[in-house]
């Protein structure tokens, strides 16, 4: 769920087909900027070329809803993004709390799960580090309405997500950040990043 918001934007982009004119022009652009970032990423021995983007959380939010529409993720039914200074970014999620109790029973401890079952939306505060190619990240704090979730229970949820996904993140080791993209970070409302 934390790197849903930034990082799935981001490694989504392989998953989708190219650019059409019935797209909503934010899918339009993030496809534009994925297949821009490979061809760079082809050219780099021959033409190296620098490639940068700069993208709203607004524009995120509005993407992720086109992605999860056109290619549905496991656990995942909705993503929310705002973003913050010092690579801060907070989250809005509906997860699936049914679907990962049965992919791995005793996840959701006794306590919580009279009220986290089904589909229900958490907040998820976290910040990432992306240099040299990797990102990691930590959760900084996390809400189901106003009950505080435990981070280590938050990570393990997203752990089981992240690793129900057709590319089987493994969200405990840094991963590579996708399209050759070397770093990226945040300011007030906006993430940039560059190969």
């Amino acid at each position: 769920m934390k790197k849903i918001g930034l990082a799935l934007a981001l490694l989504l982009g392989s998953r989708l087909p190219a650019a059409d004119t019935s797209m909503p022009p934010v899918a339009q652009k993030f496809l534009a900027m994925f297949q821009d970032l490979r061809d760079a990423r082809a050219q780099r021995d021959s033409h190296p070329r620098y490639v940068s983007f700069a993208l709203s959380d607004g524009e995120i939010s509005e993407y992720m809803r086109y992605a999860l529409r056109t290619t549905p993720r496991p656990g995942v039914d909705s993503v929310t993004v705002k973003i913050f200074p010092q690579n801060y970014i907070s989250t809005f999620t509906v997860v699936d709390f049914d679907a990962i109790e049965r992919w791995k029973p005793g996840t959701i401890p006794a306590l919580l799960r009279p009220i986290l079952r089904g589909k229900q939306s958490i907040w998820v505060d976290y910040r990432f580090a992306a240099a040299n190619s990797k990102i990691t990240f930590s959760v900084e704090k996390a809400y189901y309405d106003k009950l505080w979730l435990p981070a280590l229970f938050v990570g393990k949820v997203i752990r089981i997500v992240a690793a129900r996904q057709p590319e089987h993140y493994d969200t405990s080791k840094p991963l590579a950040l996708p399209f050759g993209l070397r770093q990226a970070w945040t300011e007030n409302h906006i993430v940039k990043g560059n190969n």
